[in-house]
């Protein structure tokens, strides 16, 4: 009894240190920030996870299938997290490091109590929560789902091996045991759809080490009915097959799955992922955010990479009963793998870092059970022992190293761009995080390296359209947005894009095709409401444009882009201090903004209320001084407040700037008397 109570008080301590080693070496990802991949979608330009944990967030989150995916726990993990912290980033990188160490806790002792090897398991779990392919999802907030369903795997795990040892020792709570595996399955579902290969990897477990069925190690007596332990799957594999459907629906009807390769194309790159996976593992550099597809491999490649994969699983086969965790891990690595491997091919890439959370635990399991059966002597084990613990050492500072990558966009992307070929969504990226900070030729500059990769490409397309509407060059923008909305017809914020660029341009019918192809889709899209209250407003459609934008408000009060347009409408109907209200207002959310200090001095200028509108207008000329347009109204106030000297040196500035101004040349040809040109 004594001894094993020292196992367990064992067991709790290693468990405690494995969860303890792994937040503090994961910690380096609270400092970042959300990035431009994913986050906004399921955070920073969500409005219904922003409006965090509510009854009206719950019932969103299971009727949702936003980023094509069915996965109502994630998004009520995100909207908890709002809750919570806010969209300080930091809070919500806490969440995933907190979830990744109770994991890595789990894989200890679940490991532990399938096998006993307290040492190895200390070993698999360490190597496992503390390699740098884990970094992708534990420091990318999108992939709150890897280490979310990781828990619910790991629980439903834990709890089956209970299950599966009362089954066999004929003890009481086993059926208990057994409904926590289901139901820890089911919620994992909820959080990502990956978990479906659960039940064959259960099937493995219950030949090796449960041992419940014909099995080289397990004892006649033990054995139990073949039939009855497929049967008890059963309910697992329902659950499955109902996730299969869901998730291929939600993932077809968000336009995720791809046609583009043929079967062949999509066999010889799971082939060739395995092997990479594999090699990641054994030589984690070089890892990127997302490796491009290639379409198709070499030949050569592929071949190689066929013979070793089979070639491995005929060696597995024939070490079965010597050595059965061979199998039962290397069967753990593929099967888990299959719904991700691209035999469905969902998205760009051709393989993805985040994707061996759960299916690289079986890997793991072959090679180290391996190298602990070879271990025969003490001195041996010692020798292991600290081998172990330096390769971890290292692999630590690997994954040190690897955190810094996810810092930011920039950071993130510049790093894919060095470490593969061709990655056009990593040049899109990084360009749309350089148009975010205002280096919009720049990002230009990145928009045109990805379409020179691909020119079909959607989302570059519609950024370039974005950053040249940004640089008001509409007319320019339209083509791209045209290909863009090519690509996918029903995508709506290219159509929102290029309807803003054709209302720029003057071309009005269509701009309002698109709108309202939008709306009858998306009645709350506030940026189609925007846009298209501006377009009525241009049409003199007063009363239509100001239900529109007031709408649009109603949905996002601080929308400082439709505050400005409300506040031109009500000028246009000659509610002055209606518009000057909302103008302030925006000036509030973007204090760094010229233009609305600009629109208020000008509505001021008409109530003659000169010294409020010359105050205004010098706010709008500090935060951009080569603005005519203020420098000419502010000249006018002046004037009329008497300060003719002051009046001349801001229409002289305004005219410098902007010489065919006939507006400011007409009012400093009346202070002076005589042409501004003598």
């Amino acid at each position: 009894m004594a001894t094993d109570a020292n196992e367990r008080r064992w067991r709790r301590l290693i468990g405690l240190g494995v969860f303890v080693v792994t937040v503090l070496l994961f910690s380096r990802s609270l400092g970042h920030d959300f990035v431009n991949y994913d986050d906004p979608d399921y955070v920073t330009s969500n409005p219904q996870v922003q409006s965090g944990l509510s009854l009206e967030t719950t019932k969103w989150a299971f009727g949702a299938s936003l980023a094509s995916n069915w996965h109502p726990l994630t998004w009520l993990s995100h909207a908890l997290d709002v809750s919570l912290f806010g969209l300080n980033p930091r809070g919500h990188h806490a969440t995933s490091v907190v979830l990744h160490g109770l994991n890595a806790a789990l894989v200890f002792f679940l490991f532990v109590r399938l096998t006993g090897a307290r040492g190895t398991s200390a070993i698999a779990a360490a190597l496992w929560a503390w390699h740098p392919l884990r970094v992708e999802s534990v420091a990318w907030v999108a992939e709150r789902k890897d280490v979310l369903s990781g828990l619910f795997w790991l629980v439903a795990l834990l709890a089956y091996a209970a299950y599966g040892e009362r089954r066999r020792a004929a003890q009481p709570g086993a059926v208990t045991r057994y409904v926590v595996a289901l139901a820890a399955f089911a919620l994992g579902l909820m959080a990502k759809p990956m978990l479906v290969t659960l039940p064959c990897v259960l099937l493995l477990l219950d030949l090796w080490p449960l041992c419940r069925w014909p099995s080289p190690q397990g004892p006649a007596p033990a054995r139990e009915p073949l039939g009855r332990i497929v049967l008890e799957k059963l309910p697992f594999f329902a659950l499955s097959a109902a996730s299969c459907v869901v998730t291929f629906l939600t993932q077809e009807r968000g336009g995720s799955v791809s046609v583009a390769l043929t079967f062949g194309e999509r066999v010889a790159n799971a082939f060739v992922a395995v092997v990479l996976y594999a090699g990641n593992f054994l030589w984690p550099f070089d890892l990127a955010v997302l490796y491009p597809h290639p379409g198709t491999w070499p030949m050569r490649q592929v071949a190689v990479c066929v013979v070793l994969v089979t070639g491995l699983s005929a060696l597995v086969a024939w070490q079965w009963r010597r050595r059965p965790w061979l199998a039962v891990g290397w069967g753990w690595f593929l099967g888990t793998l299959v719904p991700v491997i691209g035999l469905v091919q969902v998205g760009l890439q051709s393989r993805a870092d985040r994707y061996t959370y759960l299916p690289i635990i079986g890997l793991q399991l072959a090679v180290l059970w391996t190298v602990r059966a070879s271990l025969l002597s003490p001195s041996s084990r010692r020798a292991w022992g600290v081998a172990a613990a330096a390769g971890l050492a290292l692999l630590s500072v690997r994954t040190w190293n690897q955190l810094g990558v996810w810092r930011d966009s920039y950071t993130l992307f510049d790093h894919a761009l060095a470490v593969t070929q061709n990655n056009y969504l990593a040049y899109d990226n990084r360009g749309f995080h350089l148009a975010k900070s205002g280096r919009y030729d720049e990002a230009i500059a990145d928009y045109q390296r990805s379409l020179a990769i691909k020119a079909d490409y959607l989302n570059a397309n519609n950024n370039l359209g974005h950053a040249l509407q940004a640089l008001n060059r509409p007319a320019d923008a339209v083509p791209f947005l045209r290909r863009a909305l090519a690509a996918n017809p029903k995508q709506l914020e290219v159509r929102n894009n290029l309807a803003n660029a054709l209302s720029d341009t003057g071309q009005l019918a269509e701009a309002m095709e698109h709108y309202d192809f939008v709306l009858a889709r998306q009645p709350r899209h506030v940026n189609a409401l925007n846009g298209s209250g501006v377009l009525l407003a241009m049409q003199n459609r007063l009363p239509e444009a100001r239900a529109r934008l007031e709408t649009s408000l109603r949905i996002q009060p601080d929308n400082p882009s439709a505050l400005n347009n409300l506040g031109n409408v009500c000028a246009m109907q000659g509610e002055r201090d209606a518009a000057i209200g909302y103008y302030r207002r925006a000036v509030a959310l973007t204090p760094t903004e010229p233009h609305p200090y600009l629109l208020i001095g000008s509505l001021l200028n008409e109530q003659e209320k000169y010294a409020e509108a010359a105050d205004s207008f010098r706010r709008a000329i500090a935060l951009r001084a080569g603005n005519p347009e203020a420098h000419a109204q502010l000249g006018f106030a002046l004037a009329r407040l008497g300060r003719r000297d002051e009046a001349m040196r801001s229409l002289q500035t305004a005219l410098q700037q902007r010489p065919d101004f006939p507006q400011a040349r007409a009012w400093y040809e009346a202070l002076a008397g005589q042409p501004a040109g003598k």
